[in-house]
């Protein structure tokens, strides 16, 4: 298949026909509910640590990089203690959401550099982007090429300027936010300007764009979930918009996933909180002594913690730990298993909230 030559941003077309802007306004409805009840939770340190990693499991499921939720919650990041590889690129997935993350908020901008340091952090290289010709996308099954991507560097260079431009310079379009999220979404996977990592770069893109626009406070919507469930017309409208830019249906695809995904984290969020509020009330009553704020968000932080999680996070002993945690087992909160060498302290509860599809 021939090279398509990518246009510049902004588009010279009217994208926002009367299908879009209804669906545009049902998605800021539920985004904005979803933005609403991320501030029930007392530390939302707690949602960065457990969603991000439910997030990252799906977007790498995507690129076929396979992980069981228990083995990326079994691993850990800052003790670069992984179950497996597959567990290692998801807990690295969820490092550069959340260095993106701290970019976004330092600077209100999200640039080329800080696009290029969250693709450095989900592939562990600094190959920036790509300088040799070759790159194709394929059919998985057939091996078909379907989209032959800018080969030049220089091309490359200059449509991600072009690209940093639109999602900075909001006089360039007066677009609504969700609808330039979807073109931005677009044009980053036209553009492939990377080696590897393109697809969950993009995805990181998009839910950092929502936060640099206050859409969002917290980089809480996943749209993974929802593009492994219609993977087939994710890539199929992808296609259509490069071939014949029909733009609604791309558009009404994502802003429907915005929507579906919003209501699935609303659902989510509202369970775990409730969940931390149960927890409390018991740990309250039946172990006042060792109740804190901080051992509830251990609990949460941490579906699968371990006593060193515990002595860290509370500045405890050793043997305090593991009386706490026995505590915990005898109430029921947590339940002990042996993986390996290693004990884990299971909140099952909690597992089941994030495990569920």
């Amino acid at each position: 298949m021939s090279q398509i030559n990518i246009t510049p941003l902004p588009l010279k077309m009217d994208v926002e026909t009367k299908a879009v802007l209804r669906k545009v306004a049902s998605a800021h409805r539920v985004l904005a509910e979803l933005k609403g009840i991320l501030t029930s939770i007392p530390n939302q340190t707690i949602l960065l640590e457990t969603l991000t990693l439910r997030e990252a499991r799906e977007s790498a499921a995507i690129e076929n990089i396979i992980s069981t939720i228990d083995e990326v919650y079994q691993s850990n990041y800052n003790t670069q203690q992984f179950i497996n590889p597959a567990a290692k690129e998801v807990h690295q997935y969820a490092q550069a959401l959340k260095k993106g993350h701290d970019l976004v908020k330092k600077n209100d901008l999200l640039t080329i550099q800080h696009i290029i340091k969250i693709q450095e952090t989900i592939e562990q290289n600094n190959a920036g982007f790509r300088k040799l010709p070759g790159t194709k996308l394929l059919n998985d099954k057939t091996g078909e090429i379907i989209y032959t991507p800018p080969q030049d560097h220089e091309t490359i260079v200059s449509l991600m300027k072009n690209l940093e431009s639109f999602i900075n310079d909001d006089e360039l379009s007066n677009l609504d936010p969700l609808v330039k999220m979807a073109i931005i979404h677009h044009q980053f996977e036209s553009i492939h300007p990377f080696y590897d990592g393109n697809g969950r770069t993009g995805r990181i893109i998009n839910i950092l764009y929502l936060v640099q626009k206050k859409l969002l406070t917290l980089p809480i919507l996943y749209l993974s979930n929802y593009i492994i469930k219609n993977k087939s017309e994710y890539y199929k409208l992808l296609q259509s918009v490069r071939h014949d830019n029909n733009w609604e249906p791309w558009l009404l695809y994502i802003l429907n996933g915005v929507e579906e995904s919003s209501l699935a984290s609303i659902n989510i969020i509202t369970s775990i909180r409730e969940l931390m509020q149960a927890y409390k009330l018991m740990i309250k009553q039946q172990l006042p002594k060792i109740y804190s704020q901080d051992l509830l968000n251990n609990l949460f932080k941490y579906p699968y913690t371990k006593i060193e999680y515990l002595q860290k996070g509370l500045d405890i002993s050793r043997s305090t730990a593991i009386r706490y945690l026995d505590a915990l087992i005898s109430l029921g909160i947590l339940k002990k298993k042996k993986i390996g060498r290693d004990n884990f302290f299971l909140n099952e509860a909690l597992f089941e909230i994030l495990a569920k599809k």
